[in-house]
């Protein structure tokens, strides 16, 4: 039998030389390295699922008050209640099908049936996704981009939608649309895979092409198939409450950690690097936005303030695992500059009613941070693409690789061509069946009464205690009345 020397420390303190067998040395390293694997593999589950809360707070509540804010008091109700029903309609179809559409293998653009009714999704990891969490896991943080994807879409149509054509919309948008996008860029054997074996390797850390020029270019075409809202551009139809916008920008912010760190689906260096380049990218475009302002009207707006800051999140959203945090300023700050203009030029420029700005933010930042990911990805971060041998490859044009600036443009290319066509004909197909917009009747009402019953505001101050006290003491009692006794 073959015999090494162990060295171990007793309970003393003291140092003693021990003879032991190989094979105990070997149990022992063993049982350490499977002692290291199972506190790595918790410590990355706990971060995925506390960053797939995060997303899901994305859209409720932060999303909802951010939009619930923007609209009409009469729309408020509405309005939030997209968002919410978001919540429940998506996850139920990403559980039926949705999930095996999206991850499990098929056609490059289309994914299989696999995983169809949660069939196979448990506890043991898919190492193609994500090696170290479970499946169920990686399952549920992916179902939260699902969701929050069609609930950006509704800013575009605010105020004049059917809540039954919406949710119809939604239910064949995300089918048709946002789960085979899903499987082509993160999928395995997608299209648009630049990780697991797809045709061009375009990059996309964390959604801009899934979510946000998906999302925009699908909003616009919302936007124009509906027409504007009554009365507009004539009419002024300014937010009723900047507090609510205010509030669910910020839960934006915060969530986005979430959305971003949380895609290295591990918690481990490149997920500080997603968080960092995402918060810098954050504040770059607030202060761009703010210097646009205050250079056309001489004052910084607080809106303004609020959509720069969300356009850098949603320009830095493809970059934020591939680029530092100076590229990230650099990304921020344009992509707000450029939804700036897009908002304030282009949109007047062309009449349509992108009511809550969607393309002006989301499509415009999702396409700018799409291609700027090209410029500025480096493998000092990410060495995604590695040679035969495994050393690293040029990742984006400051690393030599020009080549990956046509790979972005052709990802963005196909989302922009997905949205638009799959858009365009869903809504004629719920336009036929079920009519897409209210009349122009219920739009002076309020979508709130008409298609819930009630209203986000009651400040009717007859009804509150205070008044009611108010109005029995300046009311003559019975004794002292002169008013005449009636005999029933």
């Amino acid at each position: 039998m073959c015999w090494r020397p162990v060295f171990s420390i007793a309970s003393s303190g003291l140092l003693f030389f021990a003879v032991a067998p190989a094979q105990e040395i070997e149990k022992r390293i063993g049982d350490v390295e499977t002692s290291v694997r199972a506190a790595q593999s918790a410590g990355d589950n706990a971060w995925v699922l506390a960053c797939a809360a995060l997303v899901l707070l994305m859209t409720g509540p932060g999303l909802a008050l951010f939009y619930g804010g923007l609209v009409r008091k009469k729309n408020v109700l509405a309005t939030m209640m997209q968002s919410f029903s978001l919540m429940a309609v998506v996850t139920v179809l990403w559980a039926l099908y949705g999930y095996s559409l999206a991850f499990a293998e098929g056609t490059p653009f289309f994914g299989g049936v696999r995983y169809l009714f949660m069939r196979g999704v448990g506890m043991e990891p898919n190492a193609d996704y994500a090696a170290t969490i479970p499946q169920q896991t990686f399952m549920i943080f992916q179902l939260m981009f699902a969701i929050i994807t069609p609930a950006l879409i509704t800013g575009a149509f605010a105020e004049r939608m059917k809540f039954s054509a919406a949710l119809a919309f939604m239910v064949l948008w995300v089918t048709f649309v946002y789960f085979p996008l899903a499987h082509m860029v993160w999928g395995k054997g997608g299209f648009l895979n630049a990780a697991l074996g797809g045709a061009v390797p375009a990059l996309d850390f964390a959604g801009g092409t899934v979510v946000h020029i998906s999302s925009g270019v699908s909003a616009l075409i919302c936007a124009l198939l509906l027409g504007q809202r009554l009365g507009y551009p004539k009419v002024p139809m300014l937010p009723h409450n900047l507090v609510l916008t205010f509030i669910g920008a910020c839960l934006l912010w915060v969530g986005w950690f979430g959305f971003n760190a949380g895609s290295a689906l591990a918690s481990n260096a490149l997920a500080a690097n997603a968080f960092v380049v995402t918060h810098f990218a954050a504040a770059a475009a607030a202060l761009g936005w703010m210097l646009a302002e205050w250079l056309r009207h001489g004052k910084p707006t607080v809106l303004g303030a609020l959509s720069g800051a969300v356009a850098g999140l949603v320009g830095i959203t493809p970059a934020s695992g591939f680029v530092t945090p100076m590229a990230a300023l650099i990304i921020g700050f344009v992509a707000s500059v450029a939804c700036f203009l897009m908002v304030t030029e282009v949109k007047r420029r062309f009449g349509y009613d992108d009511s809550l700005d969607v393309f002006g933010i989301h499509g415009t930042g999702g396409m700018v941070g799409a291609l700027l990911t090209g410029v500025f990805a480096t493998n000092a971060i990410n060495p995604i693409f590695k040679d035969a041998n495994g050393e690293p490859l040029p990742v984006g044009l400051i690393d030599g690789n020009a080549t990956q600036v046509v790979n972005q443009a052709i990802g963005v290319a196909i989302a922009v061509a997905l949205a638009t066509l799959g858009s365009f004909v869903i809504l004629k197909l719920v336009d036929a069946i079920i009519g897409l917009r209210v009349s122009a009747e219920d739009e002076v009402t309020g979508l709130d009464l008409t298609q819930h019953g009630e209203e986000g505001y009651n400040l009717d101050l007859e009804l509150t205690p205070m008044r009611l006290v108010q109005e029995s003491r300046t009311q003559p009692s019975a004794a002292t009345s002169t008013a005449p006794a009636h005999n029933d």
